[in-house]
């Protein structure tokens, strides 16, 4: 676990903001070569990019904080003020919000644009799974699998008196007070990540109905969410079998699926 990458001076590089900003700037750079090769001004890209970041940033956090509701009435200042806590279904929505104002003001095409930034949503969610697995953050559930994983300085670090204070949900039988391995559930989600933006990134130059990658999209990243939750630490709500996480990712998955198989015709485009 590195928090820190590295200091100069009074300045402090840490791992989880260097995330964002390779993230950040990752699709940026491939959304504006895009844009370029679909003849749309390529400067929309960096008005598409913070608008996404600015959105996305809110729309996480609010997420993150209503998730963990009984750990922001412990420590409201922490938890608020924290840079890490970012939630990716939150910030999908913000996000979303954010660049659908800007082509809004443009007056271009939704669905167009959703296709044009799918593979680089599932991109940037890889990207920043790398930071939360360098801070310790959003592991998954204790295990004794060999490359389980150890965040002593972790957010909560992972000693078994955290699990039984802030996941009392999560069953320690077989588990000895001390220090714990979980499943690096980042590093998990970065590979399927990685998986799904470059089945995506091969596809979008052959799409042929409208909407359709961006409906791709929504059932893989839904579907993702949906299996990694199961080694996640999030209390399980819905019949106590799934988390709020499930719970919108089963929509994501419903939604992209219906569209696949009841695409838009070309006249009904959102944004047209």
């Amino acid at each position: 676990m590195i928090p820190v990458l590295f200091k100069i001076g009074p300045l402090t590089i840490y791992s989880y903001g260097a995330a964002l900003v390779a993230a950040f700037y990752t699709t940026y750079f491939l959304l504006s070569r895009d844009l370029k090769r679909l003849n749309y001004d390529d400067k929309l890209a960096s008005d598409m990019i913070f608008s996404a970041a600015l959105g996305g940033i809110l729309g996480a956090k609010i997420y993150y904080l209503m998730e963990n509701f009984g750990r922001v009435l412990d420590d409201p200042t922490g938890m608020i003020f924290s840079g890490s806590g970012l939630v990716f279904l939150g910030g999908l929505m913000g996000g979303t919000l954010g660049v659908t104002i800007v082509l809004r003001q443009n007056k271009l095409p939704w669905l167009i644009f959703a296709d044009i930034v799918a593979p680089l949503l599932i991109l940037g969610y890889a990207i920043g799974r790398v930071g939360c697995l360098l801070v310790g953050d959003d592991y998954g559930l204790p295990t004794h699998l060999p490359w389980g994983l150890t965040f002593e300085n972790g957010l909560p670090a992972t000693s078994y008196a955290n699990f039984a204070l802030y996941y009392p949900w999560i069953d320690l039988t077989g588990f000895e007070p001390g220090w714990l391995k979980v499943h690096p559930t980042q590093l998990y989600e970065t590979l399927a990540g990685l998986g799904i933006f470059t089945f995506l990134w091969r596809k979008r130059k052959n799409v042929k109905i409208t909407g359709s990658l961006f409906f791709t999209y929504l059932v893989f990243a839904g579907t993702e969410r949906f299996l990694i939750e199961f080694l996640r630490t999030n209390e399980k709500y819905l019949f106590q079998m799934f988390s709020g996480a499930q719970v919108i990712s089963m929509i994501m998955i419903l939604i992209g699926t219906y569209f696949l198989f009841h695409p838009f015709k070309q006249d009904e485009e959102l944004g047209t």
